[in-house]
């Protein structure tokens, strides 16, 4: 996919989120790699390869402070959009204005925020 915005993984157990997702960031013009558990992530090939990561906060196994946590040791400066379908989850401090979703969210700020995250990658020394 050589006019591809850039590579966006998508890490949610549920498999709907997953389609749903998949559809809007392909229609949008990135490539999606879709993950059902952050281990399944961290176990592939694709790390290298990510430009931005999207992660649902609430999963069994390692969940989606753990897993924006170990990727930003693997890969320091990548992007990382949390989303949660749980109210209870106060917003991190730590994350940026944009970088934070609560599900149901509104597909165009997704990709408005992921646009940003993308040009602010490419600002990184």
């Amino acid at each position: 996919m050589s006019n591809s915005k850039g590579v966006v993984a998508v890490v949610d157990d549920d498999r709907r989120v997953l389609d749903s997702l998949a559809d809007l960031l392909e229609s949008a013009g990135h490539a999606v790699r879709a993950f059902s558990s952050a281990h399944t992530l961290l176990n592939s090939d694709a790390v290298p390869e990510i430009d931005c990561l999207i992660t649902d906060l609430g999963m069994p196994g390692m969940d989606g402070f753990e897993l924006k946590r170990v990727m930003s040791e693997m890969r320091p400066g990548l992007p990382v959009i949390l989303i949660t379908g749980r109210h209870e989850i106060p917003e991190p401090q730590e994350a940026k204005h944009n970088r934070f979703f609560r599900k149901p969210f509104d597909g165009q700020a997704l990709l408005a925020a992921i646009g940003e995250a993308l040009a602010g990658q490419e600002n990184l020394p």
